[in-house]
């Protein structure tokens, strides 16, 4: 287990965790929460090792290995699957061994090494490495591109992959969610739900920490809080703990309040100067209950729009994309969508489909390729880029941002816009003192979402167009915007994977996908099902692919050609061919049977394995349902139920896997 007791943790001079005390036990999912710069990486950067505690204990088992993300951008010509593959460090290491042995000839070490492959995975590892590459949302033909081809944000969820692929008993994740779309959130929650470890996470989104935790543990006042549910849960009872304290410390006031009036009446009097003196030190001996007041939350409304124009645009034939080499590349086309006054839309689909393409389109910064696209009389957008720097100059500081705007609307804009006035206003989201003149490039994510939005909100908006504006927000300002969005007058269309925000603010989705904008007719519960559908249609896809593969190998193998022989004319030239003739065949035969076993075994020795396997779970089933009937404490029937779950899941993967095998194995020896 995981323990902490009275640790005390420093960065410079800031006490970020003060005689904190908490302990994890193995295989729970844990949510780590609280304010940004509460200390929640700091906490990490302890548990990974990379910091050491200031005071007190902190104890994790040393045999336990463990995976993260690297924050770090990848830079390599590797190709990805080869890349994730490499997370595996248990079998880059015995892979290593392996060529070491070859190289000084130690047969004993070689057949060592060789059990310690079969019991790593070895002959599965690629494949696994493909399906977790293919389920963070790359394609198929994407599986050996250079790691150094693809964007930053796709170079991070090969890191994630990799993290993934590191067998581990410890698993830290801190903000998973925020390179991904819809249909990769919904693979990796399912793939955490499956994870037998230990797993601390950092995230921001609501229902991602519902799906896979069930322990919340949260840092405030430099405190660590463990609660035992997920972030619902957790909200829960945190809210009746305030009630409670709040009461408590209602009472204790009254209490102080009649000890004080005590001491103020009779402290000056001598026959009473000994009671109102024991009444001080009663005072003073008082264990204090804080109040617990809820931390003013940031919290901002958008402003009337001016006018609503209806419709606020209408699409016809269009065809939405980029221009490449002064040449069109239309990702969309044939698009035709009115978008009417006071209409909450959630643009749904993969990424890579079009839908930053199309609000960016909609939002004046892409050309529109073909067709017509007609904004209503005084339309005024207001657009949250996924990029924040997309919008923003990152040498330039929040009040200039502010008074450039200013300039650029001018005095028909009705905002008040000397500088004081526009000062105040960035205080209102959180731009207090020296922060207003300084270089957003310095800025963190959050404060430069904070500066977009209040830019947003500035201009008084009757369109809203926003992409993944809570990438960098924590929960607290997520609900911030999740009410002012709903109090809003006007059009709202929104990119995002916060299913909260979704669910909270949209009424009415578009499905962006294969080239079209279509209606989704359902909700994100009809969606998330959609996706988890389509990742199992193409999941088959890449086995049939794999599986044509291995039928082409054994094709090819069985079709190796015989060379042709010249004819010779006497007679005992002819004998001598025939001779040749047949030698030769049964040469190429012997050839064709060496290629073929090649082939097919490693199939028989996973298939061997793969039975085994099978068996040794089928033994351990029966045990734990045996242990079952007997009387057992609480906990020991809870982990027994829990690992009767996890031998069941491995059993249905087994299965399929084994009908896979026996089915390869049959196509490659026909014939």
């Amino acid at each position: 287990m995981i323990n902490l007791k009275n640790v005390t943790l420093r960065r410079g001079t800031k006490v970020l965790l003060d005689q904190a005390s908490v302990t994890l036990n193995p295989g729970e999912k844990v949510g780590l929460v609280g304010r940004n710069g509460a200390g929640k990486s700091t906490l990490f950067a302890l548990f990974n090792g990379t910091l050491h505690e200031d005071g007190g204990d902190f104890d994790m088992p040393k045999a336990w290995r463990m995976g993260q993300v690297a924050q770090n951008m990848p830079e390599t010509d590797q190709p990805a699957s080869e890349f994730v593959l490499e997370g595996d460090t248990r079998l880059a290491e015995l892979r290593q061994r392996l060529v070491a042995a070859e190289e000084s000839g130690d047969g004993m070490e070689m057949a060592h090494v060789y059990t310690d492959l079969a019991d790593a995975g070895d002959h599965d590892a690629l494949p696994r490495a493909e399906a977790l590459i293919l389920g963070l949302g790359f394609r198929v033909d994407e599986l050996n591109k250079p790691v150094n081809s693809f964007s930053g944000g796709w170079r991070m969820r090969l890191q994630l992959a990799r993290a993934l692929m590191c067998p581990s008993d410890i698993l830290l994740l801190d903000e998973p969610t925020n390179h991904l779309d819809l249909d990769a959130l919904v693979w990796l929650e399912a793939w955490l739900q499956r994870y037998t470890g230990t797993m601390i996470v950092i995230s921001h989104d609501r229902e991602f920490l519902d799906a896979v935790t069930n322990v919340t543990l949260h840092i405030e006042h430099a405190k660590l809080t463990r609660y035992g549910s997920n972030y619902s849960g957790f909200e829960i009872l945190r809210a009746q703990q305030m009630e409670l304290q709040q009461a408590s410390f209602a009472k204790q006031q009254d209490k102080i309040a009649h000890l004080q009036k005590f001491i103020n009446r009779f402290k000056a009097q001598a026959s009473k100067a000994k009671q109102a003196q024991s009444r001080v030190k009663a005072l003073e001996r008082m264990e204090k209950v804080a109040p617990l007041l809820a931390e003013a939350e940031f919290t901002f409304g958008f402003k009337e729009p001016n006018n609503l124009p209806n419709p606020m645009l209408a699409i016809s034939e269009a065809s939405f994309g980029y221009i490449v080499d002064e040449e069109p590349k239309a990702i969309l086309q044939g698009v035709s969508k009115s978008v009417l006054a006071g209409q909450r839309i959630g643009i749904l689909g993969a990424n890579g489909q079009g839908k930053s393409t199309l609000v960016k389109t909609i939002a004046r910064t892409l050309p529109l390729l073909t067709g017509t696209l007609t904004e209503g009389k005084g339309l005024n957008i207001g657009y949250f880029a996924q990029q924040e720097l997309d919008v923003l100059h990152p040498q330039d500081t929040p009040l200039e941002h502010m008074i450039r705007l200013a300039k650029e609307l001018g005095p028909n804009s009705g905002e008040p816009s000397r500088e004081q006035d526009l000062r105040n206003y960035l205080g209102t989201f959180n731009f207090s003192g020296d922060m207003v003149k300084q270089a957003v490039g310095s800025m963190s994510g959050g404060e430069k979402a904070r500066l977009v939005l209040a830019m947003i909100v500035w201009q008084r908006p009757n369109l809203l167009l926003l992409d993944e504006p809570t990438n960098h927000l924590d929960l607290a300002t997520r609900e911030a915007l999740s009410m002012a969005l709903n109090e809003f007058e006007g059009t709202v269309m929104l990119v995002s994977h916060d299913r909260a925000l979704l669910r909270a603010v949209c009424d009415e989705f578009w499905m962006v996908g294969r080239g079209k904008v279509e209606p989704f007719d359902g909700d994100l519960d009809d969606y998330q099902k959609y996706l988890l559908d389509e990742s199992k249609r193409l999941r088959e896809e890449a086995k049939n692919a794999i599986r044509d593969t291995a039928v082409w190998i054994s094709t090819a193998v069985k079709q190796v050609p015989v060379p042709a022989i010249e004819p010779l004319t006497s007679p005992a030239d002819a004998s001598n061919a025939s001779s040749i003739s047949s030698a030769e065949q049964r040469k190429l035969e012997a050839q064709r049977r060496q290629q073929l076993a090649a082939h097919t075994r490693p199939l028989k020795r996973e298939l061997e394995q793969n039975e085994q396997r099978m068996a040794s779970i089928e033994a351990e089933k029966s045990q734990l349902e045996q242990l079952l009937t007997t009387p057992l404490p609480p906990a020991e029937i809870a982990e027994a139920g829990r690992r009767l779950k996890a031998l069941a899941d491995e059993v249905s993967t087994l299965e399929e896997r084994w009908l896979e095998l026996t089915s390869l194995l049959e196509e490659a020896t026909s014939n």
